[in-house]
């Protein structure tokens, strides 16, 4: 896996990434650390990567699991260090699970794979970081 980041110019601090499946993706600073703010933070781009990882799986497990699941959310809660490097210290994971006739025990075992064994941003982020989750199931 590659990814090539460069710089988009003297006026401020905004990147720009393609990834080696071709896709580009902005990223900027804040106005206090020189940029304008026009695009996701680096950091605010871990917690996105971590929440697609994360979700992807729980889906996945779902549907191999032959739950019939319509939708998938997840919303991750951030805190970071206050001394540099700036790392994550806490992240809590909310899980939205939507479809008919859902099995509790399935959606916490598929969070739990996804976390302990497949997602591999979440298990890096568990190196630093200290890692919660819980759920709710929508009904349909």
């Amino acid at each position: 896996m590659e990814c090539k980041v460069s710089w988009m110019g003297q006026d401020g601090m905004a990147f720009v990434a393609q990834t080696g499946s071709g896709h580009m993706v902005a990223m900027d600073g804040a106005p206090e650390g020189g940029g304008n703010n026009q695009a996701p933070r680096p950091m605010e781009m871990v917690l996105v990567g971590t929440g697609g990882c994360t979700a992807y799986d729980v889906v996945m497990i779902l549907k191999k699991s032959r739950q019939e699941v319509t939708d998938c959310s997840v919303t991750l809660k951030a805190e970071r260090a206050s001394e540099d490097p700036k790392v994550f210290t806490k992240v809590h994971f909310h899980f939205k699970v939507t479809g008919r006739n859902l099995s509790p025990s399935t959606v916490e075992r598929a969070i739990n794979l996804s976390h302990d064994k497949y997602c591999s941003a979440s298990i890096m982020l568990a190196k630093t970081a200290e890692l919660t989750h819980d759920f709710e199931i929508v009904e349909i």
